[in-house]
């Protein structure tokens, strides 16, 4: 499989090392200093985008426009995800998105829905998330904390995430940034009886490559917008 990977950071260099190991060839690698780049030129089987969230949607576009599946990993950009989806749609072509592509991570965000479920008339507990990652790490929260906050929010009475919680009804999620720690969310709810928890704690970029890798492999020849739960059969 021909793959070009959007963006050439550390997890650009992780999908890379990953991808090589499974016997595919890396054909095109866009960096923020690349420029201009025309798909075209290479024969491109799938595109794994992991650039800064400036360039996201730009890329996304590129690979839609050109007839190439896309699997996209950036985060920070989601405020443009459904012009991606309407463009998906009208070229009928093939594009994933993931805040997250840890196979565990994704049995994680099931656990989740399935807590907030049983939690859902239980208003005394109280529901906070709290996410780690690296001071390069360009965004706050994580994609991944959004997606935790969204199924929580779709099935208890908190109306909103923030940062900065002002009321009852805010989700509150606390964001660090702490060198070297590749990715750790905690779920909790708080009760003056006891508490609960659930926690993921990554112990490399490895799981989230190797995620990608197998997303991408997932999607050549299909057709539509995915999530992991398709590539993986979960939920």
């Amino acid at each position: 499989m021909n793959i070009a990977l959007l963006g050439y950071g550390k997890m650009g260099k992780v999908i890379e090392t990953i991808a090589l190991d499974r016997s595919h060839t890396i054909v095109l690698k866009v960096t923020d200093e690349t420029g201009a780049y025309n798909l075209n030129d290479v024969d491109v089987d799938v595109a794994i985008n992991f650039s800064v969230p400036s360039a996201a949607v730009e890329n996304i576009s590129n690979c839609l426009n050109n007839g190439i599946p896309v699997v996209s990993g950036t985060t920070g950009w989601l405020e443009h995800y459904q012009d991606m989806v309407k463009l998906c749609q009208e070229n009928n072509g093939s594009f994933l998105y993931a805040s997250n592509f840890s196979i565990g991570v994704n049995i994680f965000f099931e656990i989740n829905k399935r807590l907030s479920q049983l939690m859902s008339d239980h208003t005394n507990y109280k529901a906070s998330i709290e996410e780690i990652h690296h001071t390069q790490k360009l965004d706050a929260p994580s994609g991944t904390a959004i997606t935790l906050a969204e199924t929580i929010l779709a099935n208890t009475h908190y109306k909103q995430w923030s940062l900065e919680p002002k009321q009852d009804d805010d989700l509150p999620i606390k964001a660090k940034r702490i060198e070297n720690v590749p990715g750790t969310h905690e779920v909790s709810y708080n009760s003056e009886i006891d508490s609960i928890s659930i926690k993921h704690t990554a112990h490399s970029r490895q799981g989230f490559g190797f995620g990608a890798v197998i997303a991408a492999e997932w999607i050549v020849n299909k057709k539509g917008v995915f999530s992991m739960k398709d590539v993986l059969n979960i939920g």
